[in-house]
C-alpha cells in the first residue's frame, strides 16, 4: 500500500484526495498540507487516518509519506518538487512543473543526481481516450505524416489576478504538451498574436490570443486561446495528415430535439470534461510506482512545455517567430 501526501487542499487537491481515497487501488492518502492551515485541517477531518501538516516541507519530510502529489498554487510547484527530490521521494506535480524553464532545469539536474525518474507531471490529456485514439491513429501511419494541427482551448472565465502571460503558461500549457506528444516532435519556433479582443475581456488581459508553432520536422500548429468565452469549457483539436484528418471527439452527451431545435449540453467545468482522464492518470501513476517508477509525462516534458511557453510569451508584440531552444536531452528521458 503506497502512502501518499497531498500538498494543496483547493478544488483540484480535494478532488485528487477523493479520487485516491475512493477510486485508485493500491494507495492511501495519509497526509495533507496547504498554505492555509485551516483548509488542510478541514480536509483531513473528512477522512480517517489523514493527518494535516502545517507546511508542505514538513509533509515531504514525514517518514510515513512515500510519495507526494502537488496540487498547490503554480508558483510553489518547483520548490516543492525540488524538496521531494532532496528526500528521494516520488512526486506527482500538477502542471506546470515550474513557472520558467530555468527552474525546470534545476529539477532535471536534481532528478539526474538521483539516478532514476521520480517526477511525473500532470498532463492528464494523454490519458483521455479521445486523445489516446488520435495518437494511435497518427502513430499507425495509416493517414501518412501529420502536417498541421488546428486546436482551441476555451474557458468560461478566469479568477481575479489572471494575466495575459498565463493564457500561454497556465492555460495553453496543455496544448503545448499534447501537440508535441501527438506529433512525437519537438518545437523549433513560435509566436503568440493578439487579435481583435472579445467584449468579454474586461479584466485587463488579452483575450483571445493565437499561438503559432513550427516543429523541427516542419509541421505547423495553431491554437486559439480564449480564456473568457462566456459559453462553456470547449477543447477542440484536429490533426491534418497527408491522407486524411483525425479529430478529437466532443464529450459524450445526449442530443435533445424539442421546439424545432436539436441541441446537446456543453460542459463548463474542466474537471468534468477530463474526469475519466484524471482517474486513469492517477491509477496508472500509483501502479507504475509499485512497479518501480513513474512512466507518465516526465520532468523533461514539463521542461519542454515551459521552454515553449517562455519563448511564446517573449514573442508577444514583436511580430516575429522566436526560436524554442532546449538543452540536450539526457539519456534518462529518451
Amino acid at each position: 500500500m503506497l502512502n501518499i501526501g497531498v500538498i494543496g487542499c483547493g478544488a483540484i487537491g480535494r478532488d485528487h484526495i477523493r479520487r485516491l481515497h475512493d477510486l485508485v487501488p493500491g494507495c492511501q492518502v495519509v497526509a495533507c498540507a496547504d498554505y492555509f492551515e485551516e483548509a488542510a485541517r478541514k480536509t483531513a477531518a473528512q477522512y480517517e487516518g489523514l493527518r494535516a501538516y502545517p507546511s508542505g516541507e514538513e509533509l515531504i519530510a514525514a517518514p510515513e509519506v512515500q510519495a507526494v502529489l502537488i496540487a498547490s498554487s503554480d508558483p510553489s510547484h518547483a520548490g516543492y518538487v525540488l524538496e521531494c527530490l532532496k528526500h528521494g521521494k516520488f512526486v506527482f506535480c500538477e502542471k506546470p512543473l515550474a513557472q520558467n524553464a530555468a527552474d525546470c532545469e534545476k529539477i532535471i539536474e536534481a532528478e539526474l543526481a538521483q539516478g532514476k525518474r521520480l517526477v511525473q507531471v500532470g498532463f492528464m490529456r494523454r490519458y483521455d481516450r479521445g486523445y489516446a485514439e488520435m495518437k494511435r491513429i497518427i502513430d499507425s501511419g495509416e493517414l501518412g505524416a501529420p502536417l498541421m494541427i488546428h486546436a482551441c482551448h476555451r474557458n468560461v472565465s478566469q479568477p481575479d489576478g489572471f494575466q495575459t502571460e498565463m493564457g500561454v503558461s497556465n492555460v495553453a500549457i496543455h496544448e503545448l504538451d499534447i501537440c508535441r506528444w501527438l506529433l512525437s516532435d519537438e518545437y523549433a519556433n513560435g509566436q503568440v498574436l493578439k487579435v481583435r479582443q472579445s467584449a468579454c475581456s474586461t479584466k485587463g488581459y488579452d483575450n483571445p490570443q493565437i499561438v503559432l508553432l513550427e516543429t523541427q520536422s516542419g509541421a505547423r500548429i495553431d491554437v486559439e486561446v480564449q480564456v473568457a468565452d462566456a459559453y462553456g469549457y470547449d477543447i477542440q483539436c484536429q490533426v491534418v495528415c497527408e491522407k486524411g484528418t483525425v479529430n478529437l471527439p466532443d464529450p459524450y452527451a445526449v442530443v435533445k430535439r424539442a421546439n424545432a431545435t436539436r441541441s446537446f449540453p456543453i460542459l463548463t467545468d474542466w474537471k468534468d470534461r477530463f474526469i475519466e482522464a484524471y482517474d486513469i492518470e492517477l491509477t496508472e501513476w500509483v501502479k507504475s510506482l509499485a512497479a518501480g517508477g513513474p512512466t507518465g509525462p516526465s520532468a523533461w516534458d514539463g521542461y519542454a512545455a515551459c521552454v515553449a511557453a517562455d519563448a511564446l510569451n517573449r514573442s508577444r508584440g514583436t511580430g516575429q517567430f522566436l526560436p524554442i531552444e532546449m538543452m540536450e536531452k539526457p539519456a534518462m528521458y529518451k
